[in-house]
């Protein structure tokens, strides 16, 4: 007799006990105490079930909040803070004032006017705090009454400005007065010595306004007390075939031993330099999958560690080494001048090269030995920190590099000058040492930027130690 097939109903019923069996299964938390995703539809963000979630949520984002907040201010108050004393410092940018008025034969049988009138108002000045400049009035036997020996100084960086008090300067005016030289040019009594490639940023916003507002008055003051004088000689009547030896009587020939031009030359020395640091950074990102191809163990043999760490070294000095070309190539591009000659030290010059024409090559150079010191400390970082820390360290990076860089650190507290020990600062001391033909530093440019190469090195074994320990921690937690 045949056994009795079981109905339709039978098994549709067993196979919904199941299915229910196995819904209860997932809405239940496994032994581990992780939760199973319930197989129906999403709920929303406010769910009861999801009450813990949120609260933990709300927790990590207010902790993560809280400390980006409290890394951009401790980190951007370097930026602000590098301009914060600029004014209670101004003093620090000196200006000398030199008098060589009827000093030098055949000058010196002249009684002098000029002269000890200019520097009496400067040993009397009471500036503004914004034309607060370091005022100092030189003996012109510092300088072997030697004008160009000043300009030397000037140009050694000792000083950022010079006034010069012209050896001739009242032999020539009481000239013009008494014989009516209608060539005088009161501008022929002084000159004004600055040198703005050394640093345009603070000869355009202090240097240079100071010295308007003052010596403006003092050309006044002195052609007030001058028309005094000449009141009271009534052997003076060819002033009248002179009236500029009366009115402005002394001027200021103003001289730029070396001019910052052209504006392209801008970001080769300030804001250019911050996407050498971002190339820097990046590049590491863009060879990581080159190195993963040695991790590949199922393609080939494990390869030494020490030769995988070489060749990492290796292959991102090479990296440096034509990207660095490539952004050299730009400035070349933008026709900034690389093929002048240098030109005396104490004589004004348009866009002379610090190395002629080998300045191209040097200029590469600087940038490539520059990208190695700022980029190799941003692989170490990243390798011990990850992501997304890593991304706070290039800000950081960028930050002290600029803040230290891009303005004169005479300016800024005491606290600050380690920048001189920054890479950027180095760069951009080399940089307008071949450009501009400035004072040189090269050596001790070049010498820094080695030593944040060879620490870096040092310290590539440890970073990558590192690394493999935070990634062995993020496994073991996965796992």
């Amino acid at each position: 007799m045949t056994s009795p097939t079981p109905s339709t109903g039978g098994r549709e019923a067993r196979d919904h006990q199941i299915a229910e069996g196995i819904d209860n299964l997932k809405d239940t938390e496994s032994r581990d105490g992780s939760f199973q995703t319930r197989s129906h539809k999403a709920v929303g963000i406010f769910h009861p079930e999801l009450k813990s979630t949120r609260m933990r949520a709300y927790r990590v984002w207010m902790i993560t909040i809280l400390g980006l907040g409290a890394f951009i201010v401790a980190v951007l108050s370097l930026y602000w803070g590098v301009l914060y004393t600029v004014y209670a410092r101004l003093d620090r940018l000196t200006v000398w004032i030199v008098d060589f008025d009827s000093q030098v034969a055949p000058y010196n049988t002249t009684s002098p006017v000029i002269g000890p009138f200019v520097t009496k108002e400067f040993t009397q000045l009471k500036p503004d705090p914004v034309d607060n400049l370091g005022w100092t009035v030189k003996p012109a036997a510092d300088f072997d009454y030697d004008p160009m020996r000043v300009r030397q100084g000037i140009y050694n960086e000792h000083a950022y400005v010079a006034i010069i008090i012209n050896s001739n300067a009242t032999t020539l005016l009481k000239a013009a007065v008494n014989d009516g030289n209608s060539s005088y040019d009161p501008t022929g009594a002084t000159q004004v010595i600055y040198n703005t490639a050394r640093d345009q940023t603070t000869m355009s916003s202090y240097v240079l306004p100071a010295l308007l507002d003052t010596l403006l008055p003092v050309a006044s003051n002195f052609g007030i007390e001058w028309a005094t004088i000449l009141s009271r000689n009534a052997s003076t009547q060819n002033v009248f075939r002179t009236p500029q030896a009366v009115n402005p009587a002394i001027g200021f020939t103003m001289i730029d031993l070396r001019p910052f031009t052209p504006p392209a030359a801008v970001p080769s020395v300030s804001i250019g330099l911050i996407y050498l640091i971002i190339i820097s950074f990046f590049s590491f990102s863009f060879l990581m999958p080159v190195h993963s191809l040695f991790f590949q163990l199922k393609r080939h043999p494990p390869v030494r560690v020490w030769q995988i760490l070489l060749w990492r070294i290796v292959s991102s000095i090479l990296a440096y080494f034509f990207l660095s070309l490539c952004y050299s190539l730009i400035s070349l591009a933008f026709q900034v001048p690389f093929s002048k000659s240098p030109a005396p030290h104490d004589a004004g010059a348009l866009n002379p090269n610090g190395y002629g024409k080998g300045s191209f090559v040097v200029y590469w150079m600087l940038n490539f030995v520059g990208m190695a010191a700022l980029g190799l400390p941003c692989e170490n970082m990243a390798m011990i920190l990850g992501m997304p820390y890593a991304s706070l360290w290039l800000i950081f990076w960028v930050i002290t590099n600029v803040a230290t860089s891009f303005y004169d650190l005479a300016l800024a507290s005491d606290f600050y000058q380690w920048g001189h020990a920054w890479p950027l600062k180095r760069i951009v001391n080399g940089s307008r040492t071949i450009l501009f033909d400035t004072r040189s530093s090269i050596g001790a440019d070049f010498g820094v930027l080695f030593a944040w190469i060879g620490v870096s090195i040092i310290l590539f074994p440890f970073a990558n130690l590192c690394m493999k320990w935070r990634t062995a921690v993020t496994e073991r937690k996965q796992g």
